[in-house]
């Protein structure tokens, strides 16, 4: 896959801020919403909701190198669950983000090393910064409630109230064309409603109230250090060889059909 050159992207502005950098070249692309968009793994999820973290509360410090991108996954404060990813989990994730069209790397004028960020603004345009807040929480901490999310999302964007956290939160609910986020019910041994985000997949309620997807599986087998071997495959390679296989016994068909017509013609 090829680099990228671009600018840092335009988050919707808050007082704290900084500046982008003039230092960077920039690669023209479209304010259009995505048609598609495809699911994350829980490794995905994580890495996406740590490029969208840094970028909102340390903006000076982003787009991120892989070590930092890798510090950032494997912090221990304000991650549910916490993680040990080593740099080839870190790098493999990232180059399926962007086969996915969630993430880019980026050269910057004067930097030693490339950096990585995401593309939540091109794949989802009209979502402001106040949303952006509740799903980066969503993310990188899995379900919560609403009191929850208000309380987290302080160093990302301050609500006024739950009134204004549940505005932004209806935002995720009522996406179009696809819900980014879902209400799961009050009920076993939680006494009120709880939140997850959809970028992994629909989740359903399981025993105990919790949510149940095949993310949340791979969360388990994540918070385990060294947990590089047990990460499976991206569905992306996987993908990537087969049409290679595929256009492989294209060419191969396409020349023995040449071969014979040269034989005919008496070539």
């Amino acid at each position: 896959m090829t680099d990228e050159f671009e600018s840092p992207s335009s988050l919707p502005s808050s007082d704290n801020e900084a500046p982008e950098s003039p230092d960077v070249s920039a690669e023209a692309s479209s304010d259009e919403p995505a048609k598609d968009a495809p699911e994350l793994t829980f490794e995905e999820a994580r890495v996406l909701g740590c490029l969208l973290e840094k970028e909102m509360s340390t903006p000076e410090y982003y787009p991120l190198t892989l070590k930092a991108l890798q510090s950032a996954c494997n912090q221990s404060s304000n991650r549910e669950p916490v993680v040990s990813f080593d740099m080839d989990v870190v790098e493999d994730v990232m180059d399926s983000l962007r086969y996915k069209g969630y993430a880019i790397r980026v050269h910057q004028a004067g930097a030693r090393v490339p950096k990585n960020k995401h593309l939540l603004d091109k794949k989802f345009p009209y979502l402001e910064r106040p949303a952006l807040a509740i799903l980066c929480v969503l993310l990188l901490r899995g379900q919560q409630t609403l009191g929850e999310l208000r309380q987290r999302t302080e160093r990302l964007f301050n609500f006024a109230d739950l009134d204004a956290a549940q505005a932004a939160l209806d935002t995720l609910l009522n996406h179009e064309p696809d819900p980014l986020a879902k209400e799961l019910p009050s009920g076993s041994g939680r006494r009120v409603a709880t939140f997850v985000h959809l970028l992994c997949g629909d989740v359903a309620v399981g025993f105990g109230g919790g949510a149940e997807s095949s993310a949340g599986q791979a969360s388990t087998t994540a918070a385990t250090p060294g947990a590089a071997s047990a990460v499976a495959t991206p569905s992306w390679r996987e993908e990537v060889e087969e049409r290679f296989t595929a256009l492989t016994e294209e060419v191969s068909s396409l020349r023995e059909e040449v071969r014979k017509l040269r034989e005919e013609l008496g070539a």
